[in-house]
């Protein structure tokens, strides 16, 4: 797993990688970031990006789904599979609900469809730098009942059995489980998990509800995600 030494805020500046088979794409990003005091490395295809992403101690990585030699989905995925749990922001043209929820189940922490402002992407960037160094400046693991999820590993456990999350899951979990007992409304979850605003109109927060239920309650006596209608949902013995 990659040690993040950077800081969000001070003297070291963010390091982010831009995996973008179009130049001019990744030519308008990248000054955009530099204008905002950035530190900026590009690649052009899936291969070179991903030796990069490997080898490079970025804090945050853009990635591009339709590229040369290896799509960003096959990226993003084997990126997880070694426990490096960099920040990613999937970027392509894509937009479709099934779209997003690919890229979210291969371990993306955000999806921001072409074409886009420039601003909106900053924000998304300052948004996902802010969340990640919130979760190395508190406690590494967080634990309700038997269930246990280590921030510094990012791993979870339920009893003796480990469990296996993508990044937006595991994302979702914490949040339930920093806020034990309370009930977390779905325009929260939208918000915090998200970065977007709840769109009554689309039902990706109960489809992700279900997707750890079926993880970390189906085979076990005593459940711990509870919905209340209306309302929302929350962790609780």
């Amino acid at each position: 797993m990659i040690q993040k030494k950077r800081k969000f805020e001070g003297m070291v500046r963010i390091k982010i990688l831009i995996i973008e088979d179009e130049p001019k794409v990744s030519l308008f990003i990248r000054k955009g970031l530099e204008e905002n005091q950035f530190e900026a490395d590009t690649a052009f295809d899936g291969k070179s990006g991903m030796k990069m992403a490997l080898t490079g101690n970025y804090d945050l990585i853009i990635l591009d789904l339709n590229l040369p030699i290896k799509s960003g989905y096959d990226i993003c995925k084997e990126l997880r599979s070694k426990n490096n749990m960099t920040p990613i922001l999937m970027l392509t043209a894509l937009s479709t609900t099934e779209d997003k929820l690919t890229g979210f189940e291969s371990g993306a922490d955000d999806y921001l469809v072409k074409p886009f402002e420039f601003r909106e992407l900053l924000a998304r960037i300052k948004a996902l730098l802010k969340r990640s160094l919130q979760n190395n400046r508190t406690g590494n693991i967080l634990k309700v009942s038997d269930l246990e999820l280590n921030l510094e590993t990012k791993t979870v456990r339920r009893g003796t059995n480990v469990i296996d999350l993508t990044a937006k899951e595991f994302s979702l979990l914490e949040l339930l489980m920093r806020n034990r007992e309370k009930v977390i409304s779905r325009s929260e979850i939208a918000e915090k998990i998200w970065d977007i605003n709840f769109d009554t109109g689309t039902n990706v927060i109960d489809v992700y509800i279900n997707f750890l239920r079926k993880k970390i309650d189906k085979n076990y006596p005593k459940k711990l995600i509870r919905t209340y209608i209306g309302m929302g949902y929350t962790l609780k013995e």
